[in-house]
């Protein structure tokens, strides 16, 4: 009170004196407020930077992408080997014990089928119906066969086994009424891979890529193993559900793992170029099923290349991102020395030093334990988590939608499913070109929409212009694998890095429900034979629509957290210079959380 008194009861320098200091003081306040929001804001970018300083693209980052190749190359092998392993070869009731009885006589073979077995409408026997007893008068066309009366199958049924030796449907008799058991073992198959995103998910944000990885990668090896050697159709679904949830691992884990380690600017060539691993494996496994035609040992030769993917684990190195969102900044710096010394930047320990990596840990993390509620708990994730959900769906479900049905086209089975694999190839090479010049949500739109007006022309064109039709289905193939591609390097870019695994989990997630669902949609023939194809169209498009609304990635910085994404503007902050890469970036703080 003296202090005001004293200040009132003198001249008028001393009252401008008072303003003055508090007006300063006031301005400090701002100023510091200010300056505390914008190092919030550039904490995002610091790692952009740093990774910059060990060269983001070097032979570092080559290496990994290469190691990662190899195991890449046995999951779509295990995705698509439905095709041959649940393949159903013509069939028709084992007449061997009437046969055996010798009341045949001399019959040649045809002639036994004959009186045995009623013909079909396209003069092959009926694969699910004999006589109820031979009927010799047919050998003189004396009587019509849809006079007889015929029974179900007796005794088992009789394979042709000149493409296979051996598949599920002749091991099990999954035919006439159990077909629809061949085809859903497939979908068994993507249950295990839509139960596997969730769980690996959550424990790779939680306890690291890495670890989770080796983890997949034994866990893979041992189900598909005691899959192969399966005594009863259970056990064998069982284990091929096991197998599905093991190797979502490695799908979810080698692409963060990727583009965690790599700059900004070849963040689409790695995408791509890890992609290309499943064009070849795809082909690969036309090629390791035309040779290999027991499904047992089918498994077993498309799951070896895992055996050799554990035996170079020890190289790969964690997410030094992940590591530094988790606090774990010492062992994130001496992965940065391994990759600056392997780049050939000897002079990274001078440049960065290990207390720069504690200003890019966000606060948040340490608190915080994410899980997938996180996804939906704030506006802007929920609409994120939402719109990726939907192009998943429709990318997963119209892909494998087209991959099933690789039969109706006047090829055989194994060229079918080559041309299938190859036309991927270029399609991905025309989709980096795409991703870089018009961007990753156009990219997604005009790929996913093309798809459904592909399957559209083939909807409404004649069944007799079957080579028309093979073209069409051909470049539709292509466009759904360009979707795909398109879709997981979207996605990861799209995710901040302490919900990347979670998200990418969760849009895992909804493509193997669209992947799972996809053969039993197809069993919708037998009601209308379109209408799977108007199914597969309406997805393709309606997703391609839903792409258009989600943000553009292309050049623009990963996000860190959560609030990067809230605070977000609808244009996002782009790198258009090397210069801008070396410079942490400011992001605007702002009230406004419309994309």
């Amino acid at each position: 009170m003296k202090y005001w008194s004293f200040l009132f009861s003198n001249n008028h320098l001393s009252l401008t004196l008072l303003v003055k200091a508090l007006h300063h003081h006031s301005t400090r306040q701002r100023l510091s407020a200010h300056f505390n929001n914008q190092a919030k804001a550039e904490v995002t970018m610091k790692f952009e930077s740093i990774l910059d300083e060990t060269n983001g693209f070097g032979r570092y980052q080559i290496a990994l992408v290469l190691l990662l190749f190899i195991p890449r190359i046995a999951i779509p092998c295990h995705f698509l080997m439905n095709n041959f392993i649940a393949a159903i070869p013509s069939h028709h009731c084992n007449i061997s014990s009437l046969s055996s009885e010798g009341i045949f006589g001399n019959l040649s073979q045809d002639e036994r089928l004959t009186v045995s077995i009623p013909v079909q409408n396209d003069g092959t026997p009926d694969s699910c119906h004999m006589f109820s007893y031979p009927q010799f008068h047919l050998l003189s066309n004396s009587s019509s066969p849809s006079e007889v009366a015929v029974v179900q199958c007796q005794n088992g049924w009789e394979y042709d086994n000149s493409t296979f030796i051996s598949t599920l449907a002749t091991q099990f008799d999954l035919v006439c009424e159990k077909r629809g058991l061949a085809r859903a073992s497939a979908t068994i198959f993507f249950v295990g891979v839509m139960a596997g995103t969730v769980f690996f998910g959550v424990l790779c944000d939680k306890y690291g890529r890495r670890s989770m990885l080796l983890v997949s990668y034994v866990s893979s090896i041992v189900f598909s193993v005691v899959s192969a050697f399966s005594s009863t159709y259970i056990m064998f679904a069982a284990f091929r559900f096991l197998t599905g949830f093991a190797l979502t691992g490695i799908i979810n884990i080698s692409v963060v793992l990727s583009i965690e380690w790599v700059d900004t600017k070849h963040r689409t060539l790695i995408g791509v170029f890890g992609s290309i691993s499943w064009s070849l494996g795809n082909m690969l496994l036309a090629g390791f099923a035309y040779l290999v035609t027991d499904w047992r040992m089918l498994i077993i030769t498309v799951t070896s290349p895992l055996l050799l993917a554990t035996a170079i684990w020890w190289w790969i190195p964690e997410s030094a991102r992940w590591l530094i969102a988790n606090g774990k900044v010492e062992t994130a710096y001496k992965y940065l020395q391994k990759c600056a010394t392997f780049n050939e930047r000897r002079d990274f320990t001078s440049r960065v030093k290990p207390e720069a990596l504690s200003t890019v840990t966000t606060v948040d993390h340490h608190v915080h334990s994410y899980t997938y509620l996180d996804l939906f708990k704030t506006p802007q994730m929920r609409r994120l988590t939402l719109f990726t959900g939907i192009v998943w769906y429709g990318v997963a479900s119209t892909y494998y939608g087209i991959s099933f049905n690789i039969t109706g086209f006047g090829l055989g089975l194994y060229l079918t499913h080559f041309i299938y694999a190859a036309i991927e190839v270029p399609a991905k090479i025309l989709i980096y070109f795409s991703l870089n010049k018009v961007g990753r949500r156009i990219t997604q739109t005009a790929t996913l929409v093309l798809t459904g007006v592909c399957i559209l022309i083939n909807i409404i064109t004649p069944i007799e212009y079957w080579t028309f039709r093979t073209v069409i289905t051909v470049l539709g193939k292509g466009l759904s694998e360009a979707s795909f591609t398109t879709v997981f390097l979207y996605t990861t870019e799209l995710y901040p890095t302490v919900m990347r695994q979670n998200g990418l989990g969760y849009a895992s997630f909804m493509a193997r429900l669209g992947a799972s669902i996809s053969p039993l949609i197809m069993l919708l023939e037998d009601m209308w034979t379109l209408l799977p194809e108007v199914i597969f169209c309406t997805l393709a498009i309606f997703s391609g629509l839903i792409a258009w609304l989600l943000p553009e990635t292309n050049n623009a910085r990963l996000q860190e957290t959560i609030e990067d994404i809230e605070q977000m503007r609808k244009k996002p902050i782009y790198f258009t210079t090397e210069d801008q890469i070396n410079v942490p970036l400011k992001l605007p703080i702002s009230a406004d959380t419309t994309q």
